[in-house]
């Protein structure tokens, strides 16, 4: 949409640097996971090696690093001319399910304007004109390199001539710019209305996503004063499970991750709580991995993220209000929904507003099991939030009967937190026991991350361990199946500091 506008443009876009940092370093040597008893943490070695990359990811990232590459006035120019050919000549013709096809249209196209204006340039840029030129046609422009960097979590255009991209947990200034505002607009209408979505001065905020699942942002003036502001949280194309965040990225314990387990497949109530990009939709997919497969589950979300595996899957997302203000369906309405749809459970992708209500009377009415997101720094503030988010429903409610239908329907909060240096960590795991006398939601910690320091790397490091205490449900786990050792629960020593992750 909007190609024709481009060929009037012909400005010069600030020459970039190279590539960006080196890629995330696995664990080799570490012990696998094995849900069904608790295994020992396995030590990380001294160095680290990453592992090699496919052909395929290897293209991709040295794609990435060639979108730094230098954008000269002679680049810009070319570019223009070879798009406003290819809208003249093949207008009619471009199929966006083709890319190969428009890829020859493209290279035929630039092999005719260099011969014309008798233009040298290195088989490298020739490349990475064309790449440029088949971007802005089918894909997201200059985004396009960056997505396809398999070492990039996070994308954050603070306006069209500042990108920075996370790598390794931590955020670096990117050399991809757009050309114009007027391309990241582009760039922008077109990823909303992928989804059915709009975003213009009368609603300048936009949540959207990708193909591929990942979330997007979108704020435009006059909300945003610098130019528009776009945010995307990349999903990784490999699917992650318990092995990887127990031995690869160490986000757990294999003991934590063993007693998780047995609590999904038991049916207890988890909530995972955290701050923002802690990990959260991704632990909430991880754990969703141990339902079984014959039982049947509906998602309700604002923008579809969750990628379950079972078969027996029902997604549902919102929709915001039409131009004429008409037709949104909230979160709400969709918990409402699909409690008419026979669930076993339900999944609430996030608890943002009067939606939570609706969450905890469906968990204390038959459909236990069941999981949802919640921002909060701990345990206790998620509890309280959640009292909060409550009485957002409107439905003028007692304080102790919110509080007493909390404590019956979360059994289990499970906090998730981003670290310094970007390292992500399930620093808690917390049991709700009830109500106390004194009205309160009562919780016992059974897990704990307990930092020690700092690494050189500047990343903070420590080890995972129970506190001792037994959960008080051990016997409707084990009614349910579920073998569980008391040893499971037992402290650890504070390991050697070359055993600290």
């Amino acid at each position: 949409m909007g190609l024709l506008d481009r060929v009037k443009q012909n400005q010069t876009v600030p020459p970039g640097a190279g590539g960006n940092g080196p890629a995330t370093a696995t664990l080799p040597g570490a012990t696998q996971y094995t849900p069904q008893a608790a295994i020992p943490v396995a030590s990380p070695p001294a160095t680290q090696t990453a592992a090699p990359p496919t052909t395929q990811a290897q293209s991709l990232s040295q794609r990435a690093g060639a979108a730094g590459g230098e954008v000269t006035p002679a680049f810009t120019a070319a570019k223009v001319q070879i798009h406003a050919r290819l809208i003249e000549k093949f207008a009619d013709e471009i199929d966006s399910s083709n890319k190969p096809g428009v890829r020859e249209k493209i290279v035929e196209l630039a092999e005719e304007y260099f011969r014309s204006t008798a233009m040298t340039m290195t088989k490298n840029d020739k490349e990475r004109l064309v790449d440029s030129v088949l971007d802005d046609v089918l894909g997201l422009g200059p985004l396009e390199a960056l997505l396809a960097d398999p070492n990039i979590t996070e994308i954050m255009a603070n306006h069209p001539k500042q990108i920075y991209v996370e790598k390794s947990g931590e955020p670096v200034l990117s050399s991809v710019t757009f050309e114009s505002e007027r391309q990241m607009r582009q760039v922008i209408d077109r990823i909303v209305s992928l989804v059915g979505r709009r975003v213009d001065e009368s609603t300048p905020i936009c949540d959207a996503r990708l193909k591929d699942g990942s979330r997007v942002n979108v704020v435009i003036p006059p909300i945003a004063l610098k130019g528009p502001a776009l945010t995307i949280r990349k999903f990784s194309k490999e699917k992650w499970g318990p092995a990887d965040i127990v031995n690869r990225f160490r986000s757990s314990s294999p003991e934590i991750m063993t007693y998780l387990r047995s609590c999904v497949r038991a049916r207890l109530n988890i909530l995972v709580s955290g701050g923002t990009g802690s990990g959260k939709t991704t632990l909430l997919n991880i754990l969703s991995s141990f339902i079984p497969e014959n039982e049947r589950l509906i998602t309700c979300e604002d923008a579809a993220e969750l990628q379950l595996q079972q078969p027996h899957w029902i997604q549902l997302e919102s929709r915001p209000p039409n131009v004429e203000g008409k037709g949104a369906v909230p979160i709400r309405e969709l918990v409402k929904s699909c409690l008419r749809m026979r669930p076993d459970r339900i999944i609430v992708g996030e608890c943002r507003g009067g939606e939570a209500l609706d969450m905890l009377q469906a968990m204390n009415t038959g459909h236990d099991g069941s999981m949802s997101t919640l921002h909060a720094n701990n345990p206790r503030e998620c509890l309280v939030r959640l009292e909060t988010l409550v009485l957002q429903a409107g439905q003028d409610l007692p304080s102790r009967a919110i509080r007493e239908t909390i404590g019956s329907a979360i059994h289990m909060i499970v906090q998730q937190s981003r670290l310094r240096g970007g390292v992500r960590r399930i620093v808690s795991v917390a049991e709700v026991t009830g109500m106390s006398k004194d009205g309160e939601v009562m919780t016992q910690e059974l897990f704990t991350f307990k930092q020690t320091g700092v690494s050189p790397e500047g990343k903070a490091v420590g080890y995972h361990t129970a506190t001792g205490v037994v959960p008080m449900r051990m016997e409707h786990l084990r009614a349910e199946g579920e073998e569980i050792s008391d040893a499971l629960f037992a402290p650890v020593r504070q390991p050697s500091a070359d055993k600290l992750y």
